[in-house]
């Protein structure tokens, strides 16, 4: 009987125990997932992505600075001393178009060709002794000759007769060249006359000493070789001087300020002294 008594009173003990090991058990479940959720809580989160920062302002100053230096060099070159005071490219001072592209050798064939052609021309006439009318009725001579020939021989050995071209030349292009010529003539006239009235001592002295220089070229050759000269100049000076521009203007920079120096002191000794001629003209 007393053992039937101790297994009754350790049944409900292990029944209690049941219970409260699976109350303990849901416990620690419910534990740890709380605690997992406060992990997942205190895990680090994905940061957006840093917006791009801005320009400092350091670089800011830099680049403004860089271009006012820029807009400062680009205002200075404007303003740098120019011979015979252009305001102009080369290219555009000898008149632009086809004419300034050969004598800046924009294509260096046809200049070739344009400044062989008057070496050839300069030999003919001025080392071989050619004369100009010679040299143009022989050479019409012998293109007739040859075209005479090719045209009544071509039905005889089956071939087309030369396509000879016609020439005419349009009344507008010798209108437009007359007009010119007319009034550059005629502005000529207009500072010789100026100069003759003695109003501007400066530009008489230019123009004596530019017609003693000529006239001193033209003792030391004849009007041919001059010509050609000048053609030689064209081909070659503006060429050099758009190469070697700053350089060229800054020397002569400083001629310049050293002729009007010389100038300044030549007109307060001789100049002033010459009388002048009405500044203007009498109304009749």
């Amino acid at each position: 009987m007393a053992e039937h008594a101790d297994d009754a009173t350790h049944k409900p003990e292990t029944m209690m125990e049941k219970i409260a090991d699976k109350l303990h058990i849901g416990g620690d479940h419910s534990s740890s997932s709380s605690s997992s959720d406060s992990d997942n809580d205190e895990r680090p989160r994905p940061s957006a992505p840093p917006a791009p920062a801005a320009p400092a302002a350091s670089e800011v100053t830099t680049a403004s600075f860089a271009d006012s230096a820029s807009a400062a060099a680009a205002d200075a070159k404007d303003k740098m001393f120019r011979l015979f005071g252009r305001e102009q490219p080369i290219h555009k001072v000898l008149g632009g178009g086809k004419p300034a592209d050969v004598f800046m050798w924009r294509n260096k064939n046809i200049s070739a060709g344009v400044l062989g052609g008057a070496t050839a021309v300069w030999i003919i006439f001025e080392l071989l002794g050619y004369h100009l009318l010679a040299f143009l009725c022989h050479g019409l001579i012998f293109s007739l000759g040859v075209l005479f020939l090719w045209s009544n021989a071509s039905s005889f050995i089956n071939k087309s007769p030369p396509q000879i071209p016609e020439v005419i030349i349009p009344e507008d292009l010798v209108l437009n060249i007359a007009l010119s010529t007319r009034h550059e003539i005629n502005r000529a006239f207009a500072n010789l006359r100026q100069i003759a009235l003695g109003r501007d001592i400066k530009k008489f002295l230019i123009v004596i000493a530019g017609l003693w220089l000529l006239s001193i070229l033209g003792s030391c050759c004849n009007f041919l070789t001059l010509i050609y000269i000048v053609f030689v100049v064209l081909h070659t000076v503006p060429v050099l001087y758009e190469k070697y521009e700053d350089h060229i203007d800054s020397y002569g920079e400083k001629g310049w300020i050293e002729v009007k120096k010389q100038y300044a002191v030549f007109d307060a000794k001789v100049l002033s002294k010459v009388p002048r001629g009405p500044l203007k003209d009498k109304k009749n």
